[in-house]
């Protein structure tokens, strides 16, 4: 593995560059209301980074544990329970039917073959169990996507739908997702962050986080382990 990936966390997301917001506690505590998951229900965040989400989940009532290629999270959580691992090489280090819930945010396009990761996650969810995938959603961030130059595969609604289903999840749905909190409360705000999206220049984005995720649109995707 090469220096660069090692230090892929460190270069891009650490705290200066994007320092720790509000917004995963916001964004787990909205996921378990979505999907009804019960406090004390254990989830694996896939890929967890520096580990942001998964502290969400947990502040939020649930049994969190993680995976990731890089340690880099523990240097803001030290007591989480993680396993490093490369996924596409070595797959999820935990057991079979394992977890009640997978959370995977802004994992899988960074893979050569998502579907070793979808096949793990299906290994390691208990029959009935949940998984949680977001991604940007290539229609809408084409002409940012490979700003990351670590970005693989990109997906479409369809693309990450038909995923889901070719590795054995049922009752399968995908959606456009904005990460903005104010439009998980308010149908009406919707329409004004769509009028951003077409009117306002991409230049514009780093001014403001409302124009920034009024165009960024990501995919939100979710699937359940079959019952024995």
């Amino acid at each position: 593995m090469s220096k660069s990936k090692n230090d892929y966390l460190d270069i891009i997301y650490n705290e200066q560059a994007r320092p720790l917001t509000k917004y995963p506690y916001k964004l787990s505590n909205f996921l378990i209301k979505k999907y009804n998951l019960e406090k004390g229900s254990k989830i694996l965040d896939v890929g967890c980074g520096r580990g942001e989400f998964l502290k969400g989940f947990i502040s939020n009532g649930l049994v969190g544990y993680g995976t990731d290629q890089s340690e880099y999270l523990k240097k803001f959580f030290k007591n989480i329970k993680f396993k490093k691992s490369d996924l596409e090489r070595e797959g999820i280090p935990y057991p079979d039917n394992f977890f009640d819930c997978i959370f995977s945010k802004s994992v899988i396009e960074h893979f050569y073959n998502p579907e070793i990761l979808g096949k793990e996650i299906l290994r390691v969810l208990k029959p009935g169990g949940l998984a949680i995938i977001m991604c940007p959603s290539w229609e809408y961030n084409y002409k940012m996507f490979y700003e990351d130059y670590t970005h693989r595969t990109p997906f479409t609604k369809i693309s990450l739908n038909d995923f889901l289903l070719i590795n054995g999840f049922t009752n399968v749905k995908s959606e456009y997702f904005r990460q903005l909190p104010l439009l998980w409360k308010s149908n009406h705000l919707k329409i004004f962050a769509e009028i951003t999206r077409i009117c306002l220049p991409s230049k514009f984005k780093k001014f403001s986080k409302w124009i920034r995720f009024s165009k960024e649109i990501m995919l939100l995707g979710c699937g359940y382990k079959p019952e024995i």
